[in-house]
């Protein structure tokens, strides 16, 4: 074991946790991959996927996407399946929610940290549904979640659904300057979405899809448990007047949301704008490698944002908002964007770790074949 300047216990011989990946063909398995490839806390050690992935190399079993190359220190790592005997102190999941539900759970119980991107549990009454700038404080279900499954080291944290993602981190600062009262929102979401293959070329090309399934459900129900409280025994949720619209668009990376709301106090625009723009992370939050000092970007263009020129703001992390104006019907309406496959997915599930780490709550497990050791947690 070893720690650096900050006091952060690490596992491994060059002072980081080890990190798998389930799901980790996929599209947001992808962004993972190459998101650890340089972390300066962990390292990816286990990749693992479908029973067809198994046996081969990363390098043979991966459709690579990204526009970079698959990070060598991948490319060679041998896929595993969905057993949990990996040599890894925790998990990622970016498995599609037909196997995620039951695989997490297998994992948490035989002793893994699982961080989620999938749909199965957020909205379990004892699952952290996180967005560190938004609910922090929500970890602190995770000790009656050990309690009510069982559960010694292992536990489950998610990020929320990529559309909720960038809204809520919008709502955030709004819902504490001024509070909310209803939400009507249309979001005009990307291809990357969809995962791949997603969409046929025939069925999006030159065209809109006003429905993607599960998912105007998910953008109503999960703003109300981030937005919400835990009050030591349960979730209490927002209580938020919420409709939502959701359109699949022929754009690759990006998820676009044109939002109108109603504040309980009255606000100028000014003071709406003044309050997106002043919203910053506390220190704990911002000494985080993955994390956005300034997570919300406001721009005065009345033609923006734009997913082709905005969506790799703050590194893909943070929200870009403009069109900040007077609603005839209820109060304020904007435009938000948010990259869907990073704030909205890869890049939420690693600040989540991040955070978790940060706070003690991931512990270095012994590796696979290793005498039994007391494994010692992550402490600031």
């Amino acid at each position: 074991m070893s720690s650096d300047a900050s006091g952060i216990m690490r596992s491994t011989t060059n002072g980081k946790l080890r990190a798998g990946v389930l799901g980790a063909t996929g599209l947001v398995g992808q962004r993972l991959v190459h998101l650890l490839a340089a972390h300066p806390w962990f390292e990816l050690t286990e990749v693992a996927a479908s029973e067809r992935s198994s046996g081969k190399s990363y390098g043979e079993a991966v459709r690579w996407h990204l526009d970079v190359p698959i990070p060598a220190a991948a490319r060679n790592l041998v896929v595993k399946g969905l057993a949990p005997d990996l040599s890894c102190d925790f998990v990622f999941s970016a498995l599609d929610s037909s196997v995620a539900g039951p695989a997490e759970e297998e994992f948490a119980r035989a002793g893994y940290p699982v961080v989620s991107n999938s749909k199965n549990h957020r909205m379990d009454p004892d699952v952290p549904l996180l967005i560190p700038e938004v609910n922090a404080a929500h970890l602190d279900a995770i000790a009656m979640q050990k309690r009510n499954r069982g559960y010694e080291t292992g536990f489950i944290v998610t990020n929320p659904n990529c559309s909720t993602a960038g809204l809520v981190l919008v709502l955030k600062p709004l819902a504490d300057a001024f509070g909310l009262e209803k939400i009507f929102v249309v979001t005009l979401q990307a291809v990357s979405g969809a995962g791949y293959p997603g969409l046929a070329a025939l069925d999006i090309q030159g065209n809109v899809v006003p429905f993607i399934s599960g998912e105007e459900e998910k953008l109503e129900s999960e703003p109300q448990k981030l937005l919400g409280r835990w009050d030591g025994a349960r979730f209490i949720e927002a209580g938020l007047g919420l409709s939502a619209h959701c359109t699949r668009v022929p754009v690759v990376d990006g998820h676009l949301e044109c939002v109108s709301l109603s504040l309980k106090k009255i606000a100028s625009l000014a003071e709406v704008r003044e309050a997106l723009r002043d919203f910053t992370v506390d220190t704990e939050l911002s000494s985080l490698p993955s994390a956005v000092r300034n997570p919300i970007v406001v721009l005065d263009e009345e033609n923006r944002p734009q997913p082709r020129r905005d969506v790799a703001a703050g590194n893909g992390m943070a929200a870009v908002v403009g069109r900040i104006r007077e609603c005839p019907l209820l109060d304020v309406k904007l435009t938000l964007l948010s990259h869907n496959l990073v704030r909205g997915a890869a890049g939420a599930a690693l600040l989540n770790a991040e955070l978790l780490a940060a706070r003690g709550l991931l512990q270095a497990r012994r590796k696979v074949g290793e005498s039994p050791a007391v494994p010692e947690a992550i402490t600031r």
